[in-house]
């Protein structure tokens, strides 16, 4: 499958809030993942994933999801996230706005970084 298919199938799977069936579909046994900050700032191999969007998902409630892209470069590609969503421990309620770049290997997900915007 094209690095293209795969970006919009998983933008499409995002768009619908369907971040768990995403990664089970596309992350490699080995993903990396990068945030710029916090406990989970490296997390290294699928379970270690599956626990960062546990953790995610625990914490917030996500009230609507808004993609652009996927913008595509060679076995590269970018998504910008816009979720409206609440934190729960405070109950503020946030938009977050973030850009998703994902490297594939062989068809997966060897690695993503995420930036956060404002």
């Amino acid at each position: 499958m094209s690095t293209e298919k795969i970006a919009k199938d998983l933008a499409a799977l995002c768009a619908a809030g369907k971040f768990d069936e995403a990664g089970e579909k596309y992350w490699a046994d080995d993903v990396t993942s990068f945030e710029p900050r916090g406990d989970m700032a490296v997390s290294r191999g699928k379970e270690a994933a599956r626990d960062k969007g546990k953790w995610w998902a625990g914490a917030h409630i996500v009230h609507g999801v808004e993609l652009a892209g996927p913008y595509v470069n060679g076995d590269q590609f970018a998504l910008r996230f816009t979720i409206d969503m609440t934190v729960k421990e405070t109950g503020v309620r946030a938009t977050m706005d973030e850009i998703g770049l994902y490297t594939l290997k062989n068809g997966k997900i060897a690695e993503e970084r995420f930036f956060y915007l404002g």
